[in-house]
């Protein structure tokens, strides 16, 4: 079973993770790898089986190469599809390549986690989780995506990179839930951490999730929100059967159009707390705890629900599942936020009624992937990552790549590879 680190701090590890498809994914991806220039001629072009064009009459191809680094595993993905171009987040390095596979420029000098990616068609920027749990410092960083041109562009001197503190993260991490005055800092072996809050991983765009407007405090204004693509960032949710308070997803959005006034450049020597004072929406979706809760978020605009791809939880009395499904299209309410210390209510989302159910917590969902990188197309197809290793040289390499899956809502896997991307 392959492992999985995390990194933390200003440079620092904070805990491991594993799910059962990562020895397949790996494999998978490791295969790709060592093939190289053999698998290059074939997923430069879409496959017979890809279907659909992107805009300009532009077909996608069925496999995307993301190649092999000395990074991090890889963690999300983004889709610039009106240039033509893929983006990979590796843990500590972010990459950008053609629809071919080759490399177009990366983005270096992350001490912290960068975690998922969403593309924002509105502005032309790329935003991305990035998170330093030492400094208790959690922010989006946002991307110059046009300017990313060249390999080795360092992110702290560079102005191609801002940043965005979200002090609503910072608040519940931070959280004395234990009450002794004392922050027990980055571990899940405590008490503290409000909703078991570890960070932030999971970004996309998408609608407003409450359908209803909502106050517009976090930066934008409440008069036209319904019709913006709001930022919606997923928690990270620490692993841990003791606690019963862990067991939600936790979702946060905002109106990102004003945010300019916010942005700082990254210095991680001086790390700055300039961000929206709340949230336009803080949201729960009850699923049961998850490893390092949502890794990789998506809405999906042909069904209009939204993806949550976990790492699997380990509670005995929950099924587990690796992908939930929040509909969309379903009001959310409000309702009790279950298990907290003291009671709690909060705005409630609904699992769709699809996948597999487990009657005993009510909770749907599937055994699907998506954990590594997520990307939907708004047709019913989706880009999937896989992740593996490759030795080069003596050293070991990090590898991902985007595989096109379709939406079949089959049980217990909803995502199928569109023919000729299965290598």
């Amino acid at each position: 079973m392959k492992t999985r680190e995390k990194t933390s701090g200003w440079g620092g590890l904070s805990g491991r993770r594993t799910g059962r498809r990562a020895t397949v994914l790996a494999g998978a991806a490791a295969a790709a790898a060592l093939l190289g220039s053999v698998l290059i001629p074939q997923t430069a072009s879409a496959a017979p089986g890809a279907g659909g064009g992107g805009r300009g009459g532009q077909r996608l191809p069925a496999v995307v190469d993301g190649g092999a680094w000395d990074a991090g595993h890889v963690q999300g993905m983004a889709l610039d599809r009106k240039r033509g171009y893929m983006y990979f987040s590796f843990t500590n390095l972010l990459v950008k390549t053609d629809l071919r596979g080759n490399p177009v420029g990366s983005v270096t000098g992350f001490t912290g986690h960068l975690g998922d990616l969403d593309f924002n068609e509105r502005d032309g920027r790329l935003y991305g989780s990035l998170e330093y749990k030492k400094a208790e410092s959690f922010y989006i960083a946002v991307f110059d995506a046009d300017r990313i041109d060249r390999m080795g562009i360092d992110a702290q001197t560079s102005d191609i990179v801002s940043t965005v503190y979200l002090k609503e993260v910072v608040k519940d991490y931070t959280a004395d839930m234990d009450g002794n005055g004392v922050f027990d800092g980055d571990t899940a072996d405590t008490r503290d951490h409000r909703y078991g809050c570890s960070g932030i991983d999971g970004v996309a765009f998408g609608p407003d999730l409450d359908g209803r407007g909502g106050s517009g405090r976090g930066g934008g204004s409440s008069a036209g929100k319904r019709d913006a693509s709001l930022l919606t960032v997923a928690y990270g949710i620490y692993s841990d059967n003791a606690r019963p308070d862990n067991d939600h997803q936790v979702l946060l959005q905002y109106d990102v159009r004003r945010w300019k006034k916010y942005e700082r450049p990254l210095s991680e020597s001086a790390p700055h707390t300039s961000g929206p004072a709340h949230t336009d929406g803080k949201f729960f979706a009850y699923t049961g705890n998850t490893t390092y809760g949502v890794q990789n978020l998506e809405y999906d605009a042909a069904s209009h629900n939204w993806q949550l791809a976990v790492y699997e939880g380990k509670k005995p009395d929950f099924p587990n599942y690796s992908l939930f499904t929040v509909d969309g299209r379903a009001p959310a309410v409000r309702g009790p936020v279950r298990g907290q210390p003291e009671p709690e209510e909060g705005t409630l989302l609904t699992l769709a009624r699809q996948g597999l159910y487990d009657r005993a917590t009510g909770v749907r969902g599937w055994h699907g992937p998506g954990e590594y990188g997520l990307v939907s197309l708004g047709d019913g197809r989706y880009y999937v990552a896989e992740s593996g290793t490759v030795e080069e040289n003596g050293a070991t390499k990090q590898t991902g790549r985007a595989v096109l899956h379709r939406w079949t809502g089959r049980t217990p896997n909803p995502l199928t590879p569109v023919r000729g991307a299965a290598q």
